[in-house]
């Protein structure tokens, strides 16, 4: 957030600077357009970078000296993969947190119901996870936030209360419904990029070799090759000597509402 009213408020001013300057002697058309173009363009990555805070604060990764990282998961529950990667997690006895598309529950709720009795946090990630998600009004927004909090407390009585973006994109539209549900919204500080990723090494490497202290991991369970390396990526966590906890745990904030 700070951020952002920083760079308004010196656009504003050089603005203003130049429309002065302008009326004293004009100039070049293009000197506004660059202005304008490049006020755009911090807008634009300010829209993108979860972990900038430009539009709302998000956590993205947990202050902390202590070597404990959270892993989370995304875009399920998923009838093919999220039972297999729930089948590791209970064999390697890690906690995770998963954020959950609405549309995903519907005909998935004895999944959830399984998170939650293993003992994974349950999270929003939207109901739809629409490709225009972040160009919705914000009452459009925070509809599918608590369409999706509905079908996760009818099928397990918890209404949650942490929030990831779809694509991980904020805006003022979203900062308002984010502050309208309550919402706690959590992004990441390592995106696996395991739902583009091809080679299993390639992707362990991507993500153990950027573990810190506080780490929150991005991953998704709806991925076959992230499946294939959660058994060696648990591994190779806790071989640099870190455990694994659940992120509302790390935080010492409540799950849920």
């Amino acid at each position: 957030m700070l951020y952002r009213v920083t760079n308004i408020i010196t656009f504003v001013l050089l603005a203003v600077l130049l429309a002065l300057h302008n009326l004293w002697a004009p100039l070049p058309w293009w000197i506004f357009a660059l202005l304008l173009a490049g006020y755009t363009a911090i807008l634009v990555w300010g829209s993108m970078s979860i972990a900038a805070g430009f539009y709302l604060p998000v956590t993205c990764k947990v202050n902390t000296a202590e070597k404990v990282v959270a892993l989370t998961f995304d875009d399920g529950p998923q009838g093919s993969f999220t039972p297999q990667v729930l089948d590791i997690l209970a064999a390697q006895h890690a906690p995770a947190a998963f954020f959950c598309i609405g549309k995903n529950i519907e005909a998935n709720e004895p999944l959830l119901q399984r998170m939650h009795a293993e003992g994974h946090l349950l999270g929003n990630h939207s109901y739809s996870h629409h490709f225009w998600f972040d160009l919705f009004g914000a009452g459009q927004m925070l509809e599918e936030l608590r369409l999706t909090d509905t079908l996760i407390e009818n099928a397990t009585g918890l209404r949650p209360r942490f929030f990831r973006p779809p694509y991980g994109v904020t805006n003022p539209n979203l900062r308002k419904a984010v502050t309208r549900g309550g919402y706690f919204p959590l992004g990441w500080n390592i995106r696996s990029l395991d739902t583009i990723a091809r080679k299993e090494e390639e992707l362990l490497h991507r993500i153990i070799s950027r573990l810190q202290p506080g780490s929150i991991i991005l991953l998704h369970d709806s991925m076959d090759i992230t499946v294939k390396i959660l058994p060696a990526l648990i591994e190779g966590i806790r071989s640099k000597g870190y455990a694994i906890a659940r992120i509302d745990k790390i935080l010492n904030v409540p799950a849920y509402v």
